[in-house]
């Protein structure tokens, strides 16, 4: 690359990705840099990244947040792009990501494309799903208050990109409703440090309101059982989340 400025490095947070890293990665051959920030990782995690040619570095995980800041501390280049193990940027979104790098906006949003049970859904607030994964290094960082499902906090205008990133999602039910209970315990967390206690009416009528609202309101049931299936797990979080509040009250 001698000779030319490197503008964008490509972050992606692993764990144990040995199956998603490789399509991930050679969806990043375009990227001027490849950082690839493990967290300790027991499988060929490690050896996939350095063979594809990523820079790869070790940090013990605490949060979602925290790592991606670490991740931001570590990139030398202008801008940044955030990218899961289990997401593939396209060759049309690769393009749109190089051109706005040169614009006058800070940070983009970008579509996500979330095929789930092999299915692309559109329906219960999984689209447009927009992502706030590109921007300056100066102007963005993770907001420690959203441990999971985070927030960066960018500092100047903002734009949105056609192109999607796609995302390949949950391939299970099984997987579906343990991933959320891993997510409910997160926020779970971030809420009762914003003064949230749990009420005994709120078991009924959290998960309910969550439920109605992806199902219906955000147009779930246009995606058939797969809308059901997300509504309901996505129910069956605010009750875990809910249980999860009155442990913690608890003491």
């Amino acid at each position: 690359m001698s000779g030319r400025v490197e503008t964008v490095t490509a972050v992606v947070l692993t764990l144990n990705e040995a199956e998603h890293l490789p399509d991930c990665l050679k969806s990043l051959s375009w990227a001027d840099r490849v950082l690839v920030v493990d967290s300790g990782s027991t499988d060929r995690t490690p050896e996939i990244a350095a063979g594809l040619g990523a820079e790869l570095v070790t940090y013990q995980f605490d949060n979602f947040a925290e790592q991606r800041n670490i991740a931001i501390s570590l990139v030398t280049t202008p801008w940044v792009f955030f990218v899961d193990a289990d997401e593939r940027v396209p060759a049309g979104l690769a393009a749109e990501v190089q051109q706005a790098t040169a614009g006058e906006y800070v940070g983009f949003w970008i579509p996500r494309k979330n095929l789930i049970l092999g299915r692309w859904v559109r329906g219960g607030g999984w689209w447009p799903d927009y992502q706030l994964r590109l921007f300056r290094v100066g102007s963005g960082r993770y907001d420690p208050a959203w441990p999971v499902h985070e927030v960066v906090r960018v500092e100047g205008p903002v734009g949105r990109l056609e192109n999607p990133l796609l995302h390949i999602n949950y391939t299970t039910v099984g997987e579906i409703f343990a991933k959320q209970a891993r997510y409910a315990r997160l926020e779970a967390v971030r809420l009762y440090r914003q003064g949230v206690r749990p009420r005994p009416h709120r078991f009924l009528t959290f998960p309910v309101r969550e439920f109605f609202r992806r199902f219906f309101r955000l147009g779930g049931y246009r995606d058939g059982w797969v809308g059901l299936v997300l509504a309901t797990a996505m129910a069956w979080q605010a009750v875990l989340v809910l249980r999860e509040l009155t442990r913690l009250d608890n003491g």
